[in-house]
């Protein structure tokens, strides 16, 4: 009997990567034989960072979770439907990390919609750790520009990262 690759895509535009996301990469990690990190460029959100220093970045954090039980963990930049991209990357599984109720609503009309334009990839709800639920991209970069400790939200490499960036931009 030939065993199918289980592939799944965790999308997110990680501007920056935060330890709630690491953490549910690696927990998605052992669900899968690849995890694809799909890394989105999403100008709407006006990131930090430039896409390639994103992936860079993501790429850099994830390399202590490769191997180890886990499956393999592959980073890749998107610019188009989230649906095509899964497709591309032959993903039967969307990863998607909840932290609150709120990111169940949004997350919620996603699943429908996505169903909608390809019903055969289902959509995998991982509960963010307690210790990771405040965590969200968005409040981390707002305290490192009011010159805040971001260091229990990020890895100090990208504490390091999101620090020198900050200051370049004033």
């Amino acid at each position: 009997m030939r065993h199918t690759m289980r592939i799944g895509l965790y999308p997110g535009t990680f501007d920056p990567i935060t330890l709630g996301h690491i953490d549910i990469i690696a927990r998605a990690a052992k669900m899968f034989d690849r995890l694809v990190i799909g890394v989105a460029i999403n100008r709407d959100k006006g990131p930090l960072f430039t896409l390639e220093e994103r992936v860079a970045l993501v790429e850099q954090e994830l390399k202590p979770y490769s191997g180890d039980g886990r499956g393999e963990i592959v980073v890749r930049p998107f610019d188009n439907l989230l649906v095509h991209f899964a497709e591309e990357v032959g993903a039967q599984s969307i990863v998607r990390g909840l932290r609150a109720v709120s990111d169940f609503e949004y997350e919620f009309q996603m699943v429908g919609m996505n169903s909608y334009l390809n019903d055969d990839i289902e959509t995998v709800f991982l509960m963010a750790d307690v210790k990771y639920q405040p965590i969200a991209s968005r409040l981390v970069k707002e305290i490192a520009r009011l010159g805040g400790d971001v260091s229990n939200f990020v890895t100090p490499a990208v504490a390091e990262a999101l620090t020198a960036r900050v200051a370049a931009q004033r």
